[in-house]
């Protein structure tokens, strides 16, 4: 629709340009007018403002004065209704479509709010699509918003240290705030308000100097990452280990975004919530996948558990598998 009204746009101005050049060249050889003159009396005849004439008209400038006039009028109505439509209708399209990824927001429960939408926010909004998390963007710059905005990529244009922008992502009913602006000061003044807002919401935190790591965790995040730290912790494992850190790095997501590691919970596994062993549930045969860790409800981790080992309520099971397989094991405890 705002394609539309901008193309009525410029043929409206289209119009006005040739109804100038045709009132010049008219005055220019019916009146004899020299150039001057006839911009003159073009501009002064089409926006009727009563001055007279430069030079008495003969009676072929007279008549064609008279046609520019009736000319004028249309041309002139026409392009102020058009330009004054299609300000209102480009005003009222961003305010439907705000409204619009409001409502879609509003309908979100339990998802991710991504403050910052550089280079970090972006591998995490890749990482989120690709496993089918909600997320919600907040991101200050509007043209990045124009760019990247669709359907799907719902974002919240404001600066996430104001808190009417942080309550519009549905911080109060979000899981997992990630906070990835490059800014440390900016991050830190994001934790505090997110974690004032929502007593237990899960955040993460961008940083890039270590001074500023305990003040994050002070203020309420419970992640910190340093993305530099990790990239140089990285590029020496591929030197030590450089076989491993590979298999790692394709591990998670493999060519596509299809997914080889999943996490499982207890009550997926156990629908009637009554304790199985891994035994038990025979994940490996009914799927495919294989059992590599084990997240107890206190937050203790076993690698390679044993099949005798006794699922607990709020427990995890970490499986990894093929894409198909992890397919199967999503088709198998709809997840």
């Amino acid at each position: 629709m705002l394609q539309l009204f901008r193309n009525r746009f410029y043929v409206a101005l289209s119009l006005i340009l040739a109804m100038l050049v045709f009132g010049v060249l008219g005055y220019r050889f019916f009146a004899e007018y020299n150039w001057t003159d006839a911009v003159y009396m073009t501009v002064i005849t089409i926006s009727t403002v009563g001055f007279g004439e430069v030079q008495p008209l003969n009676d072929v400038a007279k008549i064609f004065t008279v046609v520019l006039i009736l000319v004028s009028l249309t041309v002139v109505g026409y392009a102020i209704s058009v330009i004054t439509e299609f300000i209102l209708s480009r005003s009222n399209f961003e305010l439907l479509k705000e409204r619009r990824v409001l409502k879609k927001i509003e309908e979100l429960e339990n998802h991710v709010i991504v403050v910052g939408y550089g280079r970090n926010g972006k591998q995490a909004v890749q990482k989120l699509t690709t496993y089918g998390k909600p997320f919600v963007i907040v991101e200050r710059s509007e043209e990045i918003v124009n760019k990247f905005q669709t359907d799907e990529m719902l974002f919240i244009t404001g600066n996430a240290n104001e808190d009417e922008v942080l309550l519009k992502a549905g911080v109060d009913r979000a899981s997992t705030l990630i906070s990835a602006l490059p800014n440390d000061s900016d991050n830190l003044f994001v934790v505090l308000s997110a974690r004032q807002m929502n007593k237990n919401l899960h955040i993460i935190s961008r940083a890039s100097e270590e001074t500023t790591y305990q003040k994050l965790k002070f203020a309420g995040a419970d992640n910190v990452i340093m993305p530099d730290k990790i990239g140089g912790d990285h590029m020496a494992s591929l030197v030590v280990v450089p076989d491993l850190v590979e298999f790692l790095d394709n591990l998670q997501v493999t060519t596509g975004g299809r997914v080889n590691v999943q996490e499982i919970t207890f009550e997926a596994v156990c629908p009637d919530n009554q304790t199985r062993t891994i035994r038990d549930i025979d994940l490996r045969a009914k799927t495919g996948c294989s059992i590599i860790g084990y997240k107890s409800p206190s937050g203790d981790y076993v690698i390679n558990p044993e099949a005798s080992l006794l699922l607990e309520r709020d427990s995890k099971l970490i499986v990894i598998g093929r894409p198909e397989q992890i397919e199967n094991l999503h088709k198998e405890f709809a997840i």
